[in-house]
């Protein structure tokens, strides 16, 4: 019997040394784990914050490309309305000759017909730059606007206002809602 109490103690003592190795095993398997862990939860840490940065990114470069378009349409939509500025600014002078030209009292019958053919003419041409959007600037007995008027001669008249347009030497024209040329205009002080 001591013998089997012998051997009881001794598989007692082996499981119990073995618990006892397993133990410290098992806690160092858990530091490890929850070093491995650690590590894990930094990279998803790190892999978040990366996921961020490229979402904010993403929503700045989306912005920008919005912009992006909305500027472009407008400038399309600027060129589309402007679009005859450059003809209409080579034409006013045309325009001017023209003016000049009719305003000529005619001597004799023949120059009355060439006048007459001359105005059919100048209505067509006034027509077409009217269907573009240009219009004549008003200016005699207007106030004067600097942004539409450009004064080379201030005068002082009784019976107009003071800053009043007086006289207009040279017509002025707007495309749509642009100043092509101001008027050239006598200012009353």
């Amino acid at each position: 019997m001591e013998q089997e109490k012998n051997q009881t103690e001794t598989i007692v003592e082996e499981q119990t040394s073995e618990q006892v190795n397993e133990q410290p095993e098992s806690e160092v398997e858990q530091t490890e784990v929850t070093e491995e862990l650690s590590e894990e939860q930094q990279k998803v840490h790190g892999l978040e914050q990366q996921v961020a940065e490229l979402n904010s990114r993403l929503l700045r470069i989306h912005a920008d490309y919005d912009n992006f378009r909305r500027r472009t349409k407008e400038e399309k939509e600027a060129a589309a309305k402007y679009r005859a500025q450059s003809l209409v600014e080579e034409l006013l002078p045309v325009l001017d000759n023209f003016e000049r030209a009719l305003a000529v009292d005619p001597a004799n019958e023949e120059t009355k017909t060439l006048l007459q053919g001359m105005e059919m003419v100048y209505r067509q041409l006034q027509d077409g730059l009217q269907k573009e959007g240009v219009e004549v600037i008003a200016s005699v007995g207007q106030t004067f606007d600097p942004h539409l008027h450009q004064a080379v001669m201030q005068v002082q008249e009784d019976g107009h206002e003071p800053n009043t347009v007086v006289e207009e030497f040279q017509k002025g024209y707007k495309l749509k809602d642009r100043v092509i040329r101001p008027s050239m205009v006598k200012v009353n002080g």
